[in-house]
């Protein structure tokens, strides 16, 4: 790792990315989870609007240019839009890996989001030689989640946080059940877009599986998320651990307004707008739940040994100095 740093200290532009303050880093670590939902959404906009194959190759976007050509219209230009975004992405996430290089418990995780970035490039490109199969678009949309899970841990550790309290940290197990029906919610929100319109393009094969049947699952795990939701917001009262209660109250409000946007587009035969209104508010969902998750102290100083990860010795300065 020094001879990493030296080579990046000798790279024209990067001493002042490699010195980042706090607010810097944090500021770069929120554009970038910002970044990962976005494409979640212009994602959804490329399928909505029929624009999946609107670059009908990849890498290229025809098969004699690697941009969007006149001829091309209105769809590809939004699909190459898309894989535009991608550069914009990368860049923020290669800024964000100079700017926490030197701090071990960010570089890892900074740089893993980094070669997540060309791994779902390349996902996207599978999409696109398959024709849009159903099951990859599906893949390409669950990664992008992980990439916003990823994007938030790292967004939490830009900041020193004070150690769990110990209330809340007995809530923990209750919250993992709540993120995994919130990852059942999310699986099978897929399995159900990839049996139902809006394919991407009208050549495009779906699942052929029942959207009846796997709407109607979907909708019990949504139920069962919401009762956890529930749960823990008593939970978090009981124990007087406020600030789970106030991150529940919030996952509470963004997965009745998901459930209303869902359901609403269920009984008007989805509709392009509601259903990416739905993907963004999945986004939200997801990140809200993370949100439960953290006020726990889940990944805090203190929390399951992970104080003796903080190396920074600016890190342990402003510790010392909450404290």
């Amino acid at each position: 790792m020094p001879r990493v740093t030296r080579v990046l200290e000798r790279v024209p532009g990067t001493r002042q990315l490699l010195d980042a303050d706090t607010v810097t880093r944090r500021r770069l670590a929120l554009a970038g989870l910002a970044g990962n939902i976005g494409i979640v959404i212009t994602g959804g906009a490329v399928r909505l609007t029929g624009s999946g194959l609107g670059c009908p190759t990849w890498p290229k976007c025809t098969e004699d240019s690697y941009t969007a050509t006149e001829a091309m219209g209105v769809n590809g230009a939004i699909e190459f839009g898309n894989r535009l975004l991608t550069f914009v992405l990368s860049a923020i996430a290669i800024a964000l890996v100079v700017a926490v290089w030197r701090h071990a418990r960010l570089r890892r995780p900074a740089v893993i989001l980094a070669l997540g970035i060309p791994g779902q490039g390349v996902v996207g490109g599978i999409t696109v030689l398959t024709d849009l199969n159903p099951y990859v678009v599906g893949l390409h949309f669950l990664l992008s989640a992980a990439m916003i899970g990823g994007s938030y841990l790292l967004w939490q550790r830009t900041v020193p946080r004070p150690a769990a309290e110990p209330g809340a940290v007995r809530l923990r197990p209750l919250t993992w059940a709540l993120t995994a029906a919130s990852a059942a919610v999310v699986v099978i929100g897929v399995v159900v877009t990839g049996s139902g319109p809006h394919a991407g393009d009208e050549k495009a094969h779906r699942t052929g599986l029942n959207p009846e049947m796997i709407s109607q699952l979907h909708v019990d795990a949504v139920f069962l998320m919401l009762g956890l939701a529930v749960a823990c917001w008593f939970a978090a009262r009981a124990v007087t651990a406020a600030p789970m209660a106030r991150a529940a109250t919030i996952l509470l409000a963004v997965l009745l307004a998901q459930g209303a946007i869902g359901f609403v587009q269920y009984f008007t035969h989805l509709p392009a707008a509601l259903v990416g209104a739905h993907m963004a508010g999945a986004c939200a969902v997801w990140v809200a739940t993370l949100a439960v998750v953290w006020s726990t102290g889940f990944d805090a100083p203190g929390a399951d040994g992970s104080a003796s990860s903080l190396t920074s010795d600016e890190t342990n300065r402003t510790l010392v100095t909450v404290r």
